[in-house]
């Protein structure tokens, strides 16, 4: 009963929010991970054991992952980066042959999540309204530009006048133009949710983002408000969705709105908040998946937790380079 985590990089409380939780349940369970360099990966040297494997582009990522699985008796891998869940998404059944679960959603709803358009539209029929899209010819400045394609806040910025968009930025077909959402009027939520093998949703916790760090939450406080019930009345079932997903929002200060900006198919770096206010992700799905037992609708999280994260180290003996 291993479980691998791949990418696992920085995620050091999520690896040993895993150790925890499986220990729990299976004392002789061991968690392992994978990474491009597992020598400079945190979370590799506290996991029972790491592994290198090949880019993610790489034809042979696929085969690496598989012997790793079925060399260490793997039954459940659990990924934490946007660029390996559309190939893996692509092998769920091929895993799940050797008796091997990808916590992963399914094809069509990654490729839906990594296009921000396709997103848009998602959330449009959901009920949910968005930040209005502009085209080049009608730009309404303020305006908030991003990569449709993007992910970690990579390529985005406001442009506050014409001059601040250059001839390079209306070449960009991969940029989207969107109205500005003001902080003054607006908060930013990312909202961990849980659905379960029926792509039913489980659990919501929004987490108000106070201040982000690299496209991650550094200080973070968890808020049980207008966005649970507008989630559980309008995101119930999401077609696909499987596990943690992280959805982000603007919740307007004074009035019960919402504008959706973006999903993630996978664990965000703010889980920990989640996992530490009492919604056990991590356990559920060692439950659902291994033992599989019945998932719940979950409420009892702990309301306006506050997180303050902050650098720690690793420190690995007898390092030779």
């Amino acid at each position: 009963m291993n479980i691998l985590i791949t990418s696992a990089g920085q995620r050091v409380s999520l690896v040993n929010s895993f150790k925890k939780e499986l220990t729990n349940i299976c004392r002789k369970g061991s968690v392992f991970t994978t990474d491009l360099n597992p020598e400079l990966a945190p979370a590799c040297h506290i996991s029972d054991k790491s592994f290198k494997v090949p880019k993610v582009t790489d034809d042979k990522y696929i085969v690496a992952l598989l012997n790793i699985c079925l060399d260490n008796n793997v039954k459940m891998i659990v990924p934490t980066i946007d660029t390996e869940l559309h190939v893996l998404s692509l092998n769920i059944d091929n895993f799940k042959k050797k008796g091997i679960d990808i916590i992963v959603s399914g094809c069509s709803f990654v490729e839906i999540c990594r296009d921000k358009r396709k997103v848009n539209d998602l959330f449009v029929n959901k009920g949910i309204d968005i930040p209005k899209q502009f085209d080049l010819n009608e730009l309404s400045f303020p305006v908030f530009v991003k990569p449709y394609d993007g992910s970690r806040s990579e390529g985005i910025f406001t442009a506050f006048e014409p001059k601040d968009i250059t001839d390079q930025h209306l070449d960009d077909k991969k940029l989207m133009f969107m109205e500005y959402v003001p902080s003054e009027d607006y908060d930013e939520f990312t909202i961990d949710c849980y659905y379960d093998k029926k792509s039913q949703l489980r659990c919501v916790v929004p987490r108000k983002r106070i201040h982000v760090r690299a496209g991650e939450v550094n200080k973070g406080v968890t808020k049980n408000n207008f966005i649970v019930k507008e989630f559980q009345e309008k995101l119930s079932i999401l077609e696909g969705a499987k596990g943690c997903l992280t959805i982000q929002v603007f919740l307007h200060k004074s009035l019960d709105v919402i504008k959706g900006i973006e999903i993630n198919p996978r664990f965000g770096g703010g889980y920990p908040l989640t996992y530490l206010a009492g919604a056990n992700y991590t356990k559920w799905l060692i439950e659902e998946y291994l033992l599989n037992r019945k998932i719940d609708y979950f409420d009892e999280w702990e309301d306006n937790l506050l997180m303050l994260r902050y650098d720690a180290e690793v420190l690995v003996s007898d390092y030779q380079q």
